[in-house]
């Protein structure tokens, strides 16, 4: 598998893509979706559009840097659209496209879940550290 000849047919549709092999592209994009800002990202964007500094402030924690490589990513493979508007001053907006909405209402059922089970995690946690400590 990671021959030019193997590529050009997979992404010709023709083989299966296997997120587990490490030459398949899937994985790339798996990894830009479930890391932190992405997934961060994919959620912010769930709801409504919104201008880079938007996302910035509903993205705590994410550096300008981190967050313009993320929306990058995102937008090359598919999920987010950008729109530059010539206005005075210039207007950014960033949005899911039809795939990213997709993509993120899987994601936001992940982070529900994961929200609502925090009770057991912390459980979990307050369990761990007493046997390490013990």
């Amino acid at each position: 598998m990671g021959d030019t000849g193997t590529e050009a047919v997979r992404e010709a549709g023709q083989l299966p893509f296997d997120v587990f092999s490490r030459q398949c592209p899937s994985r790339g994009t798996l990894e830009h979706v479930t890391g932190r800002w992405g997934s961060l990202t994919l959620g912010a964007l769930f709801e409504s559009g919104a201008r880079f500094n938007e996302l910035r402030r509903r993205v705590d924690g994410v550096s300008e840097k981190m967050l313009s490589q993320t929306l990058h990513a995102l937008e090359r493979d598919g999920l987010v659209h950008r729109e530059a508007r010539l206005t005075n001053p210039p207007r950014v907006d960033y949005e899911l496209t039809a795939l990213g909405r997709e993509v993120a209402g899987r994601l936001m059922e992940l982070i529900q879940l994961v929200e609502g089970r925090m009770p057991a995690v912390v459980e979990a946690r307050s369990r761990y550290d007493a046997a390490r400590d013990a």
